[in-house]
């Protein structure tokens, strides 16, 4: 080259090599590599012609018109090079490092901050506003089904509304109507309706969310036991499946009782009564409500609101009940399934370890700790019952059961098989089996996890202290082994519940038989052949 080139008099700006892989901190941070960088680019034929060229123009005297020149106070006389090439086939770059931030600004200046990335709105206090389309067509069906009552809709003809409109069950309509006619005017009209459900993000929200909303007392943020009576009653009113209980409101009051009962034992997992959001949207309670509310035949629905599941717990309760004073104490349960129950396991239950009694009076179970009970019992399988025989084997109450917990309730009903002639089975035996059964992570004690995590587990509970259910266990009754297969959505204590009910109905069927007339009693005999 004919001219000199000193690093010490002019220096490159960084900025101005524009590489989007290299940032412009780490150049500047390392100076000999922008130094090699420049030599590199300098020692490119290219360059040298278009550097001689840029000095001639300048010592005689012709305007420059470099793009991009800086008057950075590090510039050598207003001369800075060219931007180095964009495309890759002739780059000057040797090395290629991170990728530095976008440009921003100026074509020539890397930004030294990364781009600010806009996060949408995700929470909305009084819910998500409610998109066009569905605001529209929600207004739509609302003027369709409040034309011509200009003055409103009665609780009757309001019922559509809540079904067609809200998409609730039907016997949500009085607790909705009600809701909505706070003053009690007995009517409701199109605006009052679109502002309590359009305009108040009711439309936006899940129907769990709604039917939580509808439900729960505003001050609280639970539902309780009485929350679910409203809806009950309207249910027993309009289902055609419970139109024979309307002449004994007795009996409606206890199916009522117990649908909710079952509700409390399943999907309130923490047991305290007060039935949470979570809980609810955890649990299956709202697509039993669909059900009831589509299927005519009230039975058909086995989750929560079957009359026939009503009737087992009912006649159960009243079979040991024999003072009929509601109340049952250990003499009456020690009777219960034929004297099945060790009389270990039932002071276990009474000292109310599992759960606290609802009834006030000492040593005496109520109806819904019958129904917790009954519930547990014939059905092992489910994690209520699961937690409900734990507490009852865990006698120091360490969340764990070892071995001499599982022996003492053991040891009842190996003197039980020895008074019964049946050939006894050795604790050993019995513990190697339930450990195959279970498969612990641990073999020296049993958790909460290792039974939940196993379908063999309800079977472990009835070898402890369920004589009848560890005899059938045992002998493996072919006909239920293929029941199962044929219905495997159905649960154990869906399969009770229908054969009690077989057989309770066929012994009411005798009794009335037996309490006709001789000659309908002789025609009864007659009628099988």
């Amino acid at each position: 080259m004919d001219m000199d080139y000193n690093p010490d008099v002019c220096r490159l700006e960084p900025e101005l090599l524009q590489l989007n892989e290299v940032s412009s901190l780490a150049i500047k941070s390392n100076s000999y590599v922008a130094d090699k960088l420049f030599e590199q680019w300098l020692s490119l034929p290219d360059s040298t012609a278009l550097v001689k060229s840029l000095v001639y123009k300048a010592k005689t005297g012709v305007s420059l018109n470099v793009s991009g020149a800086t008057s950075s106070p590090k510039s050598c006389n207003n001369l800075v090079p060219p931007l180095s090439p964009r495309s890759s086939s002739g780059s000057p770059r040797i090395t290629k490092q991170r990728a530095g931030p976008s440009v921003l600004g100026s074509s020539l200046k890397i930004a030294n901050e990364p781009t600010k990335e806009l996060i949408p709105q995700f929470y909305f206090k009084n819910g998500r506003p409610i998109p066009n389309e569905l605001k529209e067509r929600c207004l739509f069906r609302t003027n369709q089904f409040f034309y011509g009552h200009a003055n409103g809709l009665s609780a009757d003809e309001f019922k559509p509304v809540t079904k067609e409109i809200c998409m609730l069950p039907s016997f949500f309509s009085s607790v909705l109507f009600k809701a909505i006619d706070v003053g009690n005017t007995g009517v409701v009209t199109k605006e009052a309706f679109v502002d309590f459900w359009v305009n108040g993000n009711m439309l936006t929200k899940d129907i769990a969310t709604q039917i939580f909303t509808l439900l729960k007392q505003p001050d609280l943020r639970y539902l309780t036991q009485e929350d679910f009576k409203p809806i009950l009653r309207e249910l027993l009113v309009t289902h055609p499946g419970l139109e024979f209980l309307q002449g004994t409101p007795e009996f409606q009051e206890r199916y009522a009782e117990t649908v909710i009962y079952r509700i409390f034992y399943y999907v309130n997992r923490t047991g305290n009564g007060h039935l949470t959001l979570r809980e609810l949207k955890r649990g299956n309670l709202i697509s039993a409500m669909l059900h009831a509310d589509e299927e005519e035949d009230i039975n058909k629905v086995l989750k929560f609101f079957s009359y026939e599941h009503f009737y087992v717990i009912y006649c159960k309760f009243w079979e040991l009940d024999t003072d009929h004073d509601f109340l049952i104490d250990k003499e009456n349960l020690i009777r219960y399934g034929n004297h099945a129950l060790t009389y270990r396991i039932v002071d276990r239950i009474f000292s109310q370890v599992p759960r606290k009694f609802t009834s006030e009076v000492e040593g005496k179970m109520g109806y819904e700790d019958f129904v917790y009970f009954i519930l547990s019992e014939e059905d092992k399988s489910s994690e209520p019952s699961l937690e409900y025989w734990f507490k009852c084997i865990d006698l120091d109450g360490n969340g764990v059961l070892t071995r001499n917990e599982l022996q003492f309730f053991y040891e009842e009903q190996l003197h039980r098989m020895e008074c019964m002639a049946q050939e006894p089975v050795l604790f050993e035996d019995i513990l190697c089996q339930i450990v195959d059964m279970v498969k612990p992570q641990d073999e020296e004690y049993f958790t909460l996890h290792d039974l939940k995590g196993n379908k063999l587990s309800g079977s472990c509970f009835n070898i402890l202290f369920n004589l009848n259910k560890f005899m059938a266990f045992e002998s493996r009754d072919p006909f239920l082994i293929r029941q199962e297969r044929e219905n495997p959505t159905m649960t154990e204590w869906d399969r009770f519940a229908h054969r009690e009910y077989i057989r309770l109905s066929m012994e009411e069927d005798a009794d009335d038989a037996s309490n006709g007339s001789a000659d309908v009693w002789d025609e009864s005999l007659e009628a099988p052949f």
